[in-house]
């Protein structure tokens, strides 16, 4: 018993340290960050003025076009996740220290989380000033469906940003794999926020939250489980 838990101490410190370095080098360049949030922005921007000026047009429009900026914005964080183990050569140091692999993805993927979780605050207040969306009333909801839609994508980014980052075309590589993977998630939180919003399809919401609940669930647990097998290929 001694055993397990001292193992599972060593596992949380290195998921905080790999984490924690993550988001330092984040902070540190901040032109990752800058550069992230500006092209979310950019594509709310672009959005708004295709769909014109209705504001019943922009209200419905809105999930999608956030959702999508989150998408194409996140693809960036995604594709810098290995860079610097990568530049640097650290990545195989850092696969042959002792401990459990499966640990370097959660590291990633807690930095992930927290990366684009600020990206998702910065673009759903810029949705919600140039869309015309007021706070609804089950904004509590909205939250958690803001939640698990960002814990759907970010797993499979940074997943698949481990799949792609031996490769050359690195960039190129990532969305090819990762888009198709991810229409399940995106339907499901588009669709519950715009349930929400339109304020009387709450049962409507409930069908798709259950379904991004379960897509979660599927995707962190088949991720770490595969982790170690693609990381070494």
């Amino acid at each position: 018993m001694t055993r397990v838990r001292q193992q599972g101490g060593d596992n949380w410190r290195r998921i905080r340290a790999i984490a924690w370095k993550d988001l330092t080098t984040e902070r540190r360049s901040k032109a990752g960050f800058n550069a992230v949030v500006s092209l979310g922005i950019t594509i709310l921007v672009l959005f708004g003025f295709a769909l014109g000026p209705d504001a019943q047009v922009l209200r419905d429009a809105a999930p999608g076009a956030l959702w999508l900026a989150v998408l194409f914005a996140g693809v960036l964080a995604f594709n810098r996740s290995y860079q610097v183990e990568l530049d640097t050569g650290a990545l195989e140091p850092l696969l042959l220290y002792p401990g459990a692999r499966w640990t370097i993805f959660t590291g990633k993927l807690l930095a992930n989380m927290l990366f684009v979780g600020l990206l998702l605050v910065i673009v759903v207040i810029a949705g919600m000033v140039l869309f015309a969306v007021k706070v609804p009333d089950a904004w509590p909801t909205v939250i958690a469906v803001l939640a698990l839609g960002a814990i759907g994508l970010v797993t499979l980014g940074t997943f698949y940003a481990s799949m792609a980052s031996r490769s050359r075309a690195r960039e190129v590589l990532l969305p090819l794999l990762l888009f198709p993977m991810l229409v399940p998630v995106l339907l499901a939180a588009m669709q519950a926020s715009k349930a929400l919003i339109g304020a009387d399809m709450m049962l409507e919401a409930g069908a798709w939250i259950k379904m991004l609940i379960a897509y979660d669930i599927i995707f962190v647990l088949a991720t770490h489980l595969a982790f170690e097998h693609v990381i070494e290929a």
